[in-house]
């Protein structure tokens, strides 16, 4: 494992250039910005105040606490894990060792749905959402929070994941109108939605050992594993979907790459037509919107 040499540095804008220049030294492929991300948290500062601010002095309990994340980090762990947090969509989701980290393909399924939302709420005064694997609730948080009248019900089979969930939105002030709760897909869930969102595992099991470590030892294999085709999660939400939607309603889900055509095969058996295909920035297929026949 490599290691930072202790910080020498007298000011916050010397340490991130040390510690900037260890993590170039050691390779890592985003050292720039990993450096400048943790010590600007670290520090309580913005990013750009690195530059323009960071010439207070050094104390010696922000040195420890730097010294210890250029460590964590150097030993692979991701940024946001040694942080405790990342923000997602705006809003800063608290991490655990039972939720995915969000990544920003993942904010591309709220853009997709957000106009459904608005219209629903436009022709019934509400809107309720179940979000299907919450991790850290991003998802269902964000939809939430851009719509007052929309509710949002979280289910996940890990009581952790749940726990985290639902700590975000009581920190977010939104627990009255979104909840998480334990379960396996809708089995002891008996309410209908008027959508149907997810990200679920969709890697398939033989691909996980090309993973990078920094997933595979830090995110839940819960999350990631989508059984031998990628697309276990899919064939059970297909299944259950129909009796759990209202008149009108959506399901939109993220998919891996090149999962369009199975994942709407798997939805056209089940009585669904494919409503909407959504691309991420990178313009590949990332969210498959379906409706009932």
């Amino acid at each position: 494992m490599a290691e930072v040499a202790p910080v020498r540095a007298a000011t916050v804008r010397d340490a991130w250039l040390e510690i900037r220049a260890a993590f170039r030294n050691a390779g890592l492929p985003s050292a720039d910005l990993d450096a400048r991300i943790l010590v600007s948290n670290l520090a309580g500062l913005e990013p750009h105040q690195l530059v323009t601010a960071a010439d207070v002095a050094l104390t010696g309990a922000l040195k420890q606490r730097l010294e210890r994340a250029a460590d964590e980090r150097l030993a692979g762990k991701p940024v946001y894990r040694i942080l405790g947090w990342r923000e997602f969509y705006g809003l800063s989701l608290a991490l655990s060792e039972a939720t995915l980290e969000p990544r920003p393909d993942t904010e591309t399924l709220v853009d997709a749905v957000l106009p459904f939302v608005r219209d629903c709420v436009a022709r019934k005064g509400c809107c309720d959402i179940a979000d299907l694997g919450v991790g850290a609730g991003g998802i269902g948080l964000a939809l939430v929070a851009g719509l007052a009248e929309a509710r949002c019900t979280g289910i996940d089979l890990s009581p952790a994941a749940v726990a985290t969930a639902n700590a975000n939105a009581e920190a977010l002030g939104l627990s009255g109108r979104y909840h998480a709760v334990e379960g396996n897909w809708f089995a002891e869930v008996d309410q209908t939605f008027d959508l149907i969102v997810s990200n679920p595992p969709y890697i398939p099991t033989t691909d996980l050992a090309s993973l990078s470590r920094e997933v595979t030892d830090y995110d839940p294999m819960l999350a990631l594993d989508g059984g031998a085709d990628g697309l276990d999660a899919y064939r059970m939400i297909a299944n259950q979907a129909g009796a759990r939607l209202n008149q009108g309603g959506r399901v939109a889900l993220e998919i891996g790459i090149g999962q369009s055509e199975g994942v709407r095969d798997l939805f056209e058996a089940r009585g669904f037509a494919l409503a909407g295909t959504v691309a991420d920035l990178g313009s590949i297929d990332r969210v498959l919107i379906f409706q009932p026949v």
